[in-house]
């Protein structure tokens, strides 16, 4: 048996404004209800179940392996919200991308200060 990852849940202070900010910078379908959830689906099945959780939200980190041409669409809309944007996870690189293994990457937070990640090549795939 193959074990895939199949769902995992992302905690939100609104369900809602959570799924479609990501549906609409990554340009993904719109979120869909399922139970308590909003139900993110990305390209290789994989969901995001983004629950409503009151309180101090924990920092997840969630990394979306991406093309060349995706990468320069979403960064684009990310540009263009004028959000802020990292060339690593903890911030340290303000206004810069990343060249790891020859790809590309770019660090930035959604609304509820979960760390995402869009990435041209796996780690460990290439040089750089």
């Amino acid at each position: 048996m193959t074990i895939e990852l199949n769902h995992t849940l992302v905690a939100a202070h609104d369900k809602n404004a959570a799924a479609i900010f990501l549906t609409e910078l990554l340009g993904l379908p719109e979120p869909v209800p399922f139970g308590p959830f909003m139900v993110v689906t990305l390209g290789n099945g994989v969901s995001l179940d983004f629950m409503d959780s009151p309180g101090d939200i924990p920092v997840q980190h969630y990394a979306f392996l991406v093309s060349e041409d995706e990468f320069d669409t979403i960064f684009g809309r990310i540009r263009a919200r004028e959000l802020s944007y990292w060339a690593d996870p903890h911030h340290n690189q303000p206004d810069e991308i990343n060249t790891r293994d020859g790809g590309r990457g770019v660090y930035f937070d959604d609304p509820n200060g979960h760390v995402l990640e869009l990435l041209t090549r796996p780690y460990g795939s290439g040089s750089g």
